[in-house]
């Protein structure tokens, strides 16, 4: 975890739903997950609001810039469960060559500290 190198993304993303086959156009969705009750979206909150689609969770997204493997076992429970000890609840999603984070907008800067700090701990 010593070469994990957390990177704050500089934009407000949401969580949205829509049915699939009524995706306003003109999304970029950062993340889309098919649920049986709706397609599930992350997506910028600007995008969010201009398609009239009602969100929750402003939120910004830390990539953890480590290549993990998707097999790997414990690694996003480790981070998770830190920053759950500073009160932060977060919301991970693991993609082919790296795993995201997003945290509540107003605690990024301190799940970003908590990261560096937790990265420069770990054996």
């Amino acid at each position: 975890m010593t070469s994990m190198e957390p990177v704050l993304a500089p934009d407000l993303y949401v969580f949205a739903t829509c049915v699939a086959q009524d995706m306003p156009s003109g999304l970029v969705p950062r993340m889309m997950f098919q649920e049986a009750e709706g397609t599930t979206l992350i997506v910028l909150k600007s995008e969010a609001e201009a398609a009239g689609l009602k969100w929750d969770f402003p939120c910004r997204m830390i990539t953890l810039n480590i290549h993990s493997a998707l097999d790997a076992v414990g690694f996003l429970a480790r981070i998770t469960t830190h920053l759950a000890r500073l009160g932060m609840s977060v919301n991970p999603v693991s993609a082919f060559y790296h795993d995201h984070i997003f945290v509540p907008e107003d605690r990024a800067k301190d799940a970003l500290s908590a990261l560096h700090d937790l990265s420069h701990s770990a054996p």
